[in-house]
């Protein structure tokens, strides 16, 4: 895939521009109720925009500068992290918060390697969602159960010493990906033009994960990834 870089240049804006995307319009909705409260509070006027859809997400950063984006790791048009790489590929300085289903132990340190500077869970409470907003808004970072307080930088720079890998056969970042496509039910020739690599890439991807999760089936890898709570 392209990818166009954004012109970052400063730019004064009186508005906090963020942009909610989750495919959920219920829950886009009390978080967009929820945050224009609490920062109108704050005395800060938000912007606030929403989508459903990766693909729209990824249009809306790349036609504007945002000051934050609050992304779900569960788009139906392309996975989580996939999203958040291309995301911070379009604009390096963006700050992100993930709000997802999945547990921290499972996606927290990979969300942070690809760039999210937050990551809660969605059952989260309004206070913590709060505290979250407030301080990557202020440039850090918030992460409880990484316990990651410093700037986006220093995680960054530190990534080897923030928690071990806790996924099961130690599943690369991009293994994950491949299982999460499969585990919809995904043709391997679909996984590929999404993750732009090649059918015989992703076959070597879908034999790796065979051997590492000791499967013979790729009904076992979906069975495997429901457990997981993977997809």
């Amino acid at each position: 895939m392209n990818v166009h870089v954004l012109d970052e240049s400063p730019t004064v804006r009186t508005t906090l521009k963020i942009l909610l995307a989750d495919d959920h319009a219920l829950l886009r909705r009390g978080l967009k109720e929820f945050l224009q409260d609490f920062l109108v509070e704050d005395g800060r006027t938000p912007q606030i925009t929403e989508t459903g859809s990766a693909h729209q997400a990824i249009e809306q950063i790349r036609a504007a500068a945002w000051d934050l984006v609050i992304l779900d790791l569960n788009l139906p048009d392309m996975p989580g992290l996939e999203v958040l790489r291309i995301l911070k590929s379009v604009q390096p300085g963006l700050p992100v918060l993930v709000v997802s289903i999945y547990s921290e132990e499972h996606y927290a340190t990979r969300a942070v390697r690809a760039g999210a500077l937050g990551y809660l869970t969605k059952e989260t409470g309004p206070e913590e969602l709060r505290a979250a907003v407030s301080r990557i808004l202020q440039g850090g970072s918030y992460i409880p159960s990484l316990q990651i307080d410093q700037p986006h930088q220093d995680a960054l720079s530190t990534r080897a010493p923030l928690c071990a890998d806790r996924l099961p056969a130690g599943l690369s970042d991009r293994e994950i990906e491949v299982l999460q496509w499969i585990a919809q039910g995904r043709r391997l020739t679909e996984i590929a033009e999404h993750l732009n690599l090649s059918i015989k890439t992703v076959s070597t991807y879908r034999s790796r994960l065979l051997i590492k999760l000791g499967m013979k089936t790729t009904a076992e890898l979906i069975r495997y990834a429901l457990d997981q709570q993977l997809v």
